[in-house]
């Protein structure tokens, strides 16, 4: 399994950092173009004569109708592939369900990480934890002192 990298992005593979930024900006796109009615409907209910304007070039009202009709029945369709695509990963993996449910001992966690069983003792009844990674990812510290900045 390949670990996520959260706060150190250089780290990540230029494949996943572009598919990220590519995925992000696919969603925002798509956001833009299914708000963009909504905005020209408001401004037409509320009057603006740019947006007047813009509705009688579109054809006015019985155009509207129209076009609401195909923007239902795509947020439709949209919504029933979205319910399908998490229908078919569930019957397609449901141990990662299961998974979700298996408590991990201490031991398993401490190999895992590679932190001795004292400093996570420390750490879970510490109010404040600072983790300290090495270029790689891995734990270097952990230090359970209190912040320098919230001191006083």
């Amino acid at each position: 399994m390949k670990e996520y990298i959260i706060n150190y992005p250089h780290l990540q593979s230029i494949r996943r950092r572009v598919g990220g930024i590519a995925v992000s900006l696919v969603c925002w796109m798509m956001w833009i173009y299914l708000l963009i009615p909504l905005i020209t409907l408001t401004g037409w209910l509320a009057g603006d004569r740019s947006f007047n304007d813009e509705m009688r070039w579109f054809g006015g009202d019985k155009s509207l109708l129209e076009l609401l009709e195909i923007y239902a029945v795509t947020l439709l369709v949209l919504v029933i592939i979205w319910i399908g695509w998490i229908l078919l990963n569930i019957v397609r993996r449901p141990k990662r369900l299961l998974s979700a449910q298996k408590m991990v001992k201490d031991d398993g966690l401490c190999r895992y990480y590679r932190v001795e069983q004292d400093q996570l003792s420390a750490s879970r009844k510490a109010r404040w934890v600072t983790v300290s990674f090495d270029p790689h990812g891995q734990i270097l510290k952990l230090d359970t002192e209190t912040p320098p900045d919230r001191i006083g």
